[in-house]
């Protein structure tokens, strides 16, 4: 059977309509503010689509370029500023663990990326929600959200299974485990039932909930494997390192795999549809679809 290929655009689509609606019916516009203080083109790449995107629906969008010195009191300011509905900013600032102390900077009532610790936690944990009456859904991290999103609607996720074990069964593996976005991917499959093999520069972690275990408890074990050891064994193989001259090697894929890449750039080798049963070579616009319906959720908390 040939390769499908799924562009973001028609996941995307699923909410666009909806976002556009729900924001003609409001008096008041929700304004999401951006902080760019780094020199990563992907990142001022990402701002422009955001700011494109975020204004075809109707959403108020700002982007303020500082120095990385001067970015702590910018937050400071923007989370007592009454017109301001959500923040995000552009990561990496520093690259290393100055940047988790930003993340916390940031009111959680305006976190659109949901990587404040209030958000960290639920997500790690499993509750999906802000308050004991389930009336106010925690914040999401958007191409995390985005990623699940996509293995929904291609088909990956398993509703007739219980809530919980919708991935039961699933091998995944991911190419990234950076704070922003493999670690919370990985948790929020294994969350979801899945075995995730969580691949970085340095080793391989395996994410994983036992069947028998509560719902809010996967747990992550090292192991000493390497990609070729894992790879081969994969339903679903998703890719995330911003880096051109990364390719994962068509020949560890088995046939039938579904190859997901989330990475600025093509992450997979062409020759990845010779293989793959379904591809997906970009989540960008599902990412950006994440971030409105988050501003949007964030705004309705607000009033």
């Amino acid at each position: 059977m040939p390769c499908k290929v799924v562009l973001a655009a028609e996941v995307a689509s699923n909410y666009t309509s909806e976002i556009k609606s729900e924001v003609s019916q409001k008096d008041t516009r929700p304004k999401l503010v951006g902080f760019l203080a780094n020199d990563d083109p992907y990142a001022e790449k990402y701002a422009q689509s955001s700011s494109k995107h975020l204004a075809e629906a109707g959403l108020d969008f700002e982007l303020r370029q500082i120095p990385r010195e001067e970015l702590e009191a910018a937050l400071k300011e923007a989370n007592e500023d009454p017109s301001v509905s959500g923040i995000l900013v552009y990561y990496p600032v520093y690259g290393d663990d100055r940047d988790q102390k930003l993340q916390d900077m940031v009111d959680p009532t305006k976190d659109v990326e949901g990587l404040n610790v209030v958000y960290n936690g639920k997500l790690y944990s499993n509750d999906r929600y802000l308050d004991d009456g389930k009336t106010r859904k925690a914040i999401l991290p958007c191409t995390p959200l985005a990623v699940v999103k996509v293995l929904d609607h291609i088909g990956v996720y398993d509703h007739s299974l219980p809530y919980g074990d919708h991935l039961r069964g699933k091998t995944i593996a991911i190419v990234n485990r950076s704070e922003v976005v493999g670690r919370p991917l990985a948790a929020l499959l294994a969350n979801d039932g899945a075995k995730v093999y969580s691949i970085d520069i340095n080793d391989i972690q395996i994410f994983a909930r036992d069947a028998a275990a509560s719902i809010n408890s996967h747990t992550t074990t090292m192991t000493e494997f390497k990609p070729e050891d894992v790879i081969p064994e994969c339903d679903v193989v998703i890719t995330g390192v911003p880096a051109a001259a990364y390719k994962m090697p068509t020949s560890l894929l088995k046939p039938g795999v579904v190859a997901v890449n989330f990475a600025s750039v093509r992450n997979f080798e062409p020759e990845v549809k010779d293989v793959a049963s379904i591809y997906v070579p970009s989540v960008g616009k599902v990412t950006v679809s994440m971030l409105q319906r988050n501003l949007l959720r964030l705004f309705n908390y607000q009033q």
